[in-house]
């Protein structure tokens, strides 16, 4: 058997232990060969490791969403404890559960390669992760970034990618180069929305704890303490890439996405993700994962578009 003592801060006891400690009652009751009390503003669990570990989970998620409203009843009790049994059983099912979205929906990694894109990310500072369209890479690694920050393991979020459009000039439109990117960003902060409510989105951006930006505004940075992410690497010059993975600091974490099959640059320039993973295939530390057709998640059809461009591709290089 195991102990743990754990602390409320900054709380009123009785909104959050509830009237006659009903809340931490309910508590104990999902968890019967542990044994959870409170005394004072300290909850004391004992019970195997694995459980502690459960209790404590949920205690948190209890306390952010205390900080949040102010209250907590024995429903919001029972649907945290419910939340916690799904990340065990998707654990134990071989689903990596990452994090809950804003609408309570479990944002999962749901094929081997996206389970293995999660793994490499805990194992590895540095992560190359590519893939067609649809895969996943990028929505699961914006998940990673938000679940990293929410665990307080990072300080912020900084997403990027170079200002390369497929087919189309920037020119025309309005704005500086942040303003003229940020079109291109949509499925980044559609992603975030899934995942982080409006409002609280909208405070990390001010305070620039989440940073959407492009590529040209990290030269001369360090990054230090934060979940990085560069997407749409095929589009980086060599010198582009160097410099991006030279920014990495201490305490962080980076993610390089990318599809090898999209290169939007000139045709006389060579692609900086091509040959990062030439140059840093040995390098210890650095996790490569590659997606495929198998692990596209959107409508059926893509994964049979992604197919016929592959085999059409591939005659047109057997023609050459």
């Amino acid at each position: 058997m195991t102990e743990k003592v754990i602390t409320l801060e900054e709380v009123s006891l009785v909104d959050f232990l509830g009237i006659e400690n009903r809340n931490i009652t309910e508590l104990a009751s999902a968890f019967p060969k542990s044994r959870i009390v409170a005394r004072g503003n300290q909850i004391m669990v004992r019970g195997s490791a694995d459980e502690i570990i459960q209790i404590d989970d949920i205690l948190q998620s209890l306390m952010d969403h205390y900080h949040k409203y102010g209250i907590i009843t024995a429903e919001n009790v029972k649907d945290y404890v419910s939340r916690e049994q799904e990340i065990v059983q998707a654990q134990v099912a071989g689903e990596e559960l990452i994090l809950h979205g804003t609408k309570g929906t479990p944002i999962k990694a749901k094929t081997p390669n996206q389970q293995k894109l999660v793994q490499l990310v805990k194992d590895n500072d540095l992560v190359f992760a590519l893939g067609p369209a649809g895969t996943g890479k990028t929505y699961i690694s914006v998940a990673l970034a938000v679940r990293a920050l929410k665990n307080k393991q990072v300080k912020k979020i900084i997403i990027t990618r170079p200002a390369v459009e497929a087919g189309e000039n920037l020119g025309f439109l309005p704005g500086d180069l942040k303003e003229k990117i940020d079109p291109y960003l949509r499925p980044i902060y559609d992603g975030l929305n899934d995942m982080i409510p409006y409002e609280k989105l909208q405070y990390y951006m001010e305070r620039e704890i989440i940073e959407i930006a492009p590529l040209a505004y990290m030269r001369g940075r360090t990054l230090n303490n934060a979940f990085i992410l560069l997407d749409e690497a095929q589009n980086t010059t060599p010198m582009q890439m160097k410099m991006f993975l030279t920014r990495m600091g201490p305490d962080s974490k980076m993610i390089v996405t990318g599809d090898t099959s999209q290169v939007d640059l000139p045709k006389k320039q060579s692609s900086g993700l091509n040959e990062a993973i030439s140059i840093l295939k040995d390098v210890k530390g650095i996790g490569l994962i590659e997606l495929n057709e198998k692990d596209v998640v959107r409508h059926k059809l893509v994964r049979d578009i992604i197919d016929a461009y592959a085999r059409k591709q591939k005659s047109d290089s057997g023609n050459q």
